[in-house]
């Protein structure tokens, strides 16, 4: 994967040289619909894809079978790829949170050998991304695998790498310091001009 600058949507005329996605199932729930007749139940399943460089989607899809929801689900987690900015070591560049309804997440990037630290549609997420050390959690509000999912995406769209902040916001970062070793003193610059930047919005 070439070197990013800031995490991107990816759109459906960009080809992607992988096509091999890894496909995990978030949630699958039965929805009951009260007709004349009497309970008419369909499906509706959650499921996140990604190729483990990357690229992550998540899709939602109902169907009266599980097996259509899960295949219309698919698809539209396909038709809506993020290209999520990461350093070399397969983590996060710095620490990012955000929020989506009532659910509010927090992100941070672990040194190597630290794994995965988080738990359900979160862990998916970093799974399907091609994460190998990373600490997040939810942080307040609902823990819906639906809010939870589209709150991970929403922090993991702000990411940032340190040549962007360094290039737009003229923010002076150690030379010997790279994407994969993050010093703290450049680590609260990069996370305090991403509250300015927010604010300013």
């Amino acid at each position: 994967m070439s070197f990013l600058w800031e995490s991107s949507v990816v759109h459906r005329r960009d080809k992607i040289r992988n096509n091999s996605f890894e496909e995990k199932i978030a949630k699958i729930g039965r929805v009951s619909k009260v007709v004349k007749g009497g309970r008419r139940f369909s499906f509706a399943s959650l499921v996140i894809i990604g190729n483990k460089n990357g690229y992550v989607g998540v899709g939602l899809g109902k169907a009266n079978e599980v097996s259509k929801s899960r295949e219309k689900a698919i698809n539209s987690a396909k038709n809506n790829l993020f290209r999520i900015c990461l350093t070399k070591a397969k983590t996060v560049p710095h620490e990012v949170s955000a929020k989506f309804c009532s659910t509010k997440v927090m992100i941070k990037p672990a040194k190597p050998g630290t794994g995965i630290i988080a738990g359900g549609a979160m862990r998916m997420i970093f799974e399907c991304l091609g994460v190998r050390d990373v600490v997040a959690k939810i942080q307040s509000g609902s823990s819906n695998p639906h809010n939870v999912a589209k709150a991970t995406i929403s922090a993991l769209m702000s990411l940032r790498s340190l040549k962007y902040y360094s290039k737009f916001h003229n923010i002076k970062i150690n030379k010997n310091t790279t994407d994969d070793k993050i010093e703290e003193d450049d680590l609260s610059l990069v996370v305090d001009s991403n509250k300015m930047a927010t604010s300013a919005h």
